[in-house]
């Protein structure tokens, strides 16, 4: 079991709203840093360590300034292999989009939505939405991270969830810039006003939030405007008429009124339309899995247009490395878990 985490009292122009925690596996012993780090960060992401990375020294620390409504982390460590899980998504309340800045090292590889990307071992700045599955292995690495809400991320970006699992390598001045900013917020951050802090953390935001939208070529300008309008307009339309039998491509192509180039050219980041109402399906799926869990997987898989079962099996295993029985098993473990937990922590409370 972890230590109990450094709780240091911030400076008293930071206010009662901001609060500043660290955590060193440096304290527990070696057959426990690895399995101390999981803990700390298992409300977020679950860590999947090795058999013999268990029982190898491991470095990591982390340091987490809450400001406000907003939480910024400061983070070192080894390599790791990270992973937010569709079981894992249907049974917790993190909602937040991430950005994350590689001032050393980098993400190796990251899957997102079926795709998978390798991205070379330089600095980058990779967006991820907490509302999808993702896994990720990256090398020893300084990773500053931004947690935002989504209000703000799809207040600027109503297609927000389009940026899930991108990445911007360090090739540009501007990717230079944001990198830049972001390293001066964690090295002023302790000696900052409240003011300063949230200022410079939103603007770092800003600049993440109009690079990637750029990059997703669905803001900004009115030709790009008129992308993200039509975008949106396929999306709602997909989201509705996610039950029909009769959804696919060639429907969503008569109902837009659109040339088939053009609408493949707007999902073409989430692996084209028929991929884009596949994943659809499956993600809703998945949380009806655990939400109904007397309901048979069948009826399930026929009301979201599968022919058969095996159909549906596949493609979920596709999709998220695991069968939808086992899904449903591993979301009723993990919430057994947190309840027994909870009943740990209020039978502490009361003593």
């Amino acid at each position: 079991m972890s230590k109990p985490v450094s709780v240091i009292q911030s400076p008293d122009h930071f206010g009662a709203l901001h609060a500043h925690d660290r955590f060193d596996v440096s304290s527990e012993p070696v057959a426990n840093q690895l399995l101390a780090w999981r803990d700390r960060v298992g409300h977020v992401i679950d860590v999947l360590p090795s058999s013999r990375a268990t029982t190898s020294l491991f470095s990591a620390c982390i340091d987490r300034y809450k400001l406000g409504d907003r939480v910024f982390t400061d983070c070192s460590s080894d390599a790791l292999l990270l992973e937010r899980s569709i079981a894992r998504i249907s049974t917790d309340t993190v909602r937040d989009y991430v950005f994350q800045v590689f001032t050393q090292g980098a993400m190796e590889s990251i899957r997102g939505r079926g795709q998978e990307n390798s991205t070379p071992a330089m600095a980058s700045i990779v967006a991820m939405d907490m509302n999808q599955p993702i896994r990720m292995s990256r090398g020893r690495c300084r990773v500053l991270t931004f947690f935002v809400s989504r209000a703000v991320v799809e207040a600027a970006l109503p297609h927000a969830e389009s940026i899930h699992g991108r990445v911007f390598e360090n090739t540009t001045p501007v990717t230079q810039l944001m990198i830049d900013h972001v390293a001066t917020l964690s090295r002023k951050l302790p000696g900052m006003t409240a003011t300063e802090a949230t200022a410079t953390f939103d603007t770092a935001v800003q600049l993440m939030l109009a690079a990637f939208s750029k990059q997703a070529k669905l803001g900004g300008h009115v030709r790009a405007a008129a992308r993200s309008a039509m975008f949106d307009k396929a999306r709602r339309y997909v989201q509705n008429n996610l039950y029909q039998p009769w959804l696919t491509p060639e429907y969503v192509l008569m109902a837009m009124q659109l040339p088939r180039a053009t609408l493949y050219r707007l999902f073409q980041h989430e692996g084209g339309l028929g991929r884009y109402i596949l994943n659809c399906r499956l993600r809703e799926a998945a949380d009806e899995l655990v939400r109904y869990p007397d309901r048979q997987v069948i009826e399930i898989a026929y009301s979201l247009g599968f022919n058969s079962a095996s159909a549906f099996t596949r493609a979920f295993r596709r999709g998220y490395d695991l069968s939808p029985q086992d899904h449903r098993l591993m979301a009723a473990q993990r919430m057994e878990k947190a309840a027994a937990d909870n009943r740990k922590i209020s039978g502490r409370v009361g003593q």
